[in-house]
């Protein structure tokens, strides 16, 4: 499923064969720090009841993996507090933060174990969350938005059976993050440019699955793949490109965006984004503080800031 060097160059889409079973990824332990990926966040359930491997869980467009990702979350996810938790965190001796790097992947949702809108998700993050993609929260709980510091940048629907793919092209050294976007087969394009964040990452806090904020709900099923970390320039291409997809517009009105830091490879049409101001208090179960963190730090009615895993996540309670 995932490529042997974290950092690809654009002459080179080796990726691991040696995944091919679920149990591969139990390889790993704090003892045996072996291969690509760390598996310790999940619940007490033996792996398999929250990854599957499979080729009908991969992007169909890219032809270079073998196998895509399932994750499952369910109320037996619970790791280390009250959220529900499945993700896999780099194994590396790379330095995956610094100068322009592109991270990479593609999400998608079936009609069968949907994600709940209701509840908060934070999907394919780093510790800080300075940047990440949400779902299930305001200003359109039924879509998939990517947010800096906190704030909603972006937004699309997140409807079923369809690939997303995404790059987020976080430039370390100038401080700054912009997102590149398609569906399907698209080759990427960037709808929104580059904008100042408090990025940083000691390498092995990208977090490439999915936090339930509450435990509860249903189970949930949630498909990865195209997964890669390249520097520049951006790779655009979805695999060999060839399926049917389209660049993934924006849930309303957009503004001009500021110039972009980092020339791409190709031309992308012209960039838009969406702001939301972030509100005056934050409900229950939502982020109030932590590193990098610009939105709202009190709490509506009786709730508190709760230090969930400081210094880089505080919770209302």
């Amino acid at each position: 499923m995932f490529q042997r060097a974290f950092i690809k160059r654009r002459e080179s889409r080796s990726f691991i064969t040696g995944l091919c079973t679920v149990a591969d990824f139990d390889n790993w332990s704090w003892s045996n720090e072996v291969g690509e990926y760390q598996w310790y966040i999940h619940g007490s359930q033996p792996t398999s009841h929250y990854l599957a491997l499979d080729p009908s869980y991969k992007n169909p467009a890219d032809t270079a993996e073998t196998h895509g990702i399932k994750m499952t979350i369910d109320t037996g996810a619970t790791w280390n507090s009250q959220m529900e938790r499945a993700e896999l965190i780099p194994q590396t001796s790379q330095n995956l933060g610094t100068g322009n790097l592109f991270y990479h992947f593609s999400v998608k949702r079936s009609a069968t174990n949907p994600p709940d809108s209701t509840l908060e998700h934070q999907v394919c993050f780093f510790e800080s969350h300075f940047t990440e993609l949400k779902y299930g929260v305001a200003p359109n709980p039924s879509d998939l938005q990517w947010m800096v510091g906190g704030v909603a940048k972006w937004g699309t629907p997140f409807t079923a059976d369809t690939w997303f793919n995404f790059a987020y092209d976080i430039d370390f050294s100038a401080g700054t993050v912009g997102l590149w976007a398609s569906t399907g087969g698209s080759p990427l394009t960037k709808v929104v440019q580059n904008i100042a964040a408090s990025t940083s990452t000691n390498s092995e806090d990208w977090h490439l699955g999915v936090l339930r904020i509450v435990n509860g709900g249903g189970p949930e099923d949630w498909y990865f793949s195209g997964v890669f970390i390249e520097s520049g320039p951006i790779t655009t291409a979805i695999g060999d490109g060839s399926s049917s997809g389209t660049s993934v517009p924006p849930t309303s009105a957009p503004t001009t965006a500021p110039p972009v830091t980092s020339a791409p490879t190709t031309t992308p049409p012209p960039v838009t984004t969406t702001t939301t101001a972030p509100t005056p208090a934050q409900s229950q179960w939502g982020q109030c503080g932590g590193t990098g963190w610009t939105g709202p730090t009190t709490c509506t009615g009786t709730f508190k800031c709760v230090a969930v895993s400081p210094p880089y996540y505080y919770q209302c309670q």
